[in-house]
């Protein structure tokens, strides 16, 4: 879900940056940078009878005809840039899209060294590709540039939480807020009350990007899906479910929200019916997480051969993300802590924790490795650093609470379970 937070609204606010102020090239084009505009994917299945996909085509056309009459137009590239990233947050093709973008943005940095919107847009791609580090160097660079543009302010909240530096996020957020109160900024303030432990503030804050958004729009689409989400944490699953199914009339092939509605069906121990619904989206949208979750139902229901080949799957989709430049260290060691493969979870994590030591959902991910293999102190360091804002998401607080009792410390271990079932009354511990 944080991933899916960060895809969104990286892609969704570069349509909106789209219409401020362009910048005027003030350099020539270089030799040492390709040009070339790539070519748009092509849709397959459900997705592409969709009413703006022949629309989409015919604008791409139109604005690389204008780069062929005129190839130093920085503004028309820049539409494009717009067009691929909505394109790879409808059809899921971020393996292909996110080269493409930056192979563009290059061309158009090597014109324009500091064109705000380009090195704005290249930081949220890194963003996407969880290439944080330089996501935060772009942003840095673009609000350099211009320091009153509230989409910079929004690419640096993201950038500093996946890094864990989580008291600047929130200096952001409130910069953010302060400059346009909006959908974008209502939903940052959400993400980090909840990773302050605050479940009612957070789902407040998310209402407020739901009322923000314009009705029916993919934008107020994601935003309900994600308030969704939250409602499902704290246990009410009849609120998660209205979200979603109010999102599937709008939109039925909303493949986020079939995989919440999944959800709701596993809670009730519905299994065919989630699977059914997980392979919706998978038809709709190649994201790894419909196919990992499928595979989690398949192991829940007793069926080791079918879960070992769709957690394969998982791999290879993966594999193919890390092949485009997406990082998918920490991906990569909770599905090998879901399958026991703990060596190579390790491996996976310690990777990641190089990159990134204070982030909450790096620690929580090796203090689960280390718990099960037994290294409970390994275990304790990397979930006190977890528990270091005050999070109360009930995941974390079962491992820090296994970890307790595994210390011999009952009467915190108890205490930890108690705060997770006044979160989530309904979490199965």
């Amino acid at each position: 879900m944080k991933a899916l937070f960060t895809l969104f609204l990286s892609a969704f606010l570069l349509v909106q940056l789209g219409c401020t102020e362009k910048k005027k090239a003030e350099s020539t084009e270089s030799n040492q940078v390709s040009m070339e505009i790539p070519p748009l994917y092509e849709r397959h299945g459900e997705l592409s009878n969709a009413v703006e996909w022949p629309k989409t085509k015919e604008k791409v056309d139109e604005l690389k005809k204008k780069i062929k009459d005129n190839p130093s137009d920085i503004k028309s590239r820049l539409q494009i840039v717009v067009i691929y990233l909505a394109e790879a947050r409808i059809t899921g093709e971020h393996p292909y899209y996110y080269p493409a973008v930056l192979k563009i943005l290059d061309g158009v940095l090597s014109m324009d060294p500091k064109n705000f919107e380009a090195l704005t847009f290249k930081s949220s791609v890194k963003m996407s590709q969880h290439q944080f580090s330089e996501a935060r160097e772009l942003a840095e660079k673009a609000r350099q540039i211009n320091p009153s543009n509230a989409y910079v302010y929004g690419v640096l909240v993201d950038a500093n939480v996946e890094l864990g530096n989580y008291k600047e996020a929130v200096v952001m957020s409130d910069k953010m807020q302060e400059l346009k109160p909006s959908l974008e900024s209502y939903s940052r303030a959400s993400y980090l009350r909840e990773i302050y432990g605050n479940y009612p503030g957070s789902i407040a804050a998310m209402q407020l990007a739901v009322q923000a958004g314009l009705p029916g729009s993919e934008p107020q689409c994601w935003s309900k899906n994600t308030l969704g989400h939250l409602y499902e944490t704290t246990g009410q699953l009849k609120e998660a479910e209205i979200q979603y199914q109010q999102i599937l009339a709008m939109r039925p092939s909303y493949a986020f929200a079939l995989r919440g509605q999944a959800q709701i069906y596993k809670a009730r121990k519905e299994y065919d019916k989630a699977l059914t619904e997980l392979e919706k989206a998978a038809k709709i949208m190649p994201e790894f997480s419909f196919h990992e979750e499928m595979a989690d139902i398949y192991a829940v229901q007793g069926n080791a051969d079918k879960a070992k080949q769709k957690y394969a799957d998982v791999v290879k989709m993966l594999d193919e993300d890390a092949r485009s430049g997406h990082a998918v260290d920490l991906e990569l060691c909770k599905l090998y802590t879901k399958t026991a493969q703990l060596d190579s979870a390790l491996v996976y994590g310690l990777k990641e924790y190089s990159r990134r030591p204070q982030n909450i959902d790096v620690n929580h991910a090796l203090a689960q490795v280390y718990f099960l293999e037994k290294n409970t102190p390994k275990a304790k360091q990397h979930i006190d650093i977890a528990m270091s804002t005050g999070s109360k998401d009930p995941e974390i607080l079962q491992i820090a609470s296994n970890i307790e009792l595994a210390m011999g410390n009952k009467e915190s271990g108890n205490k930890l379970i108690a705060q997770a079932k006044k979160v989530n009354p309904k979490f199965v511990f």
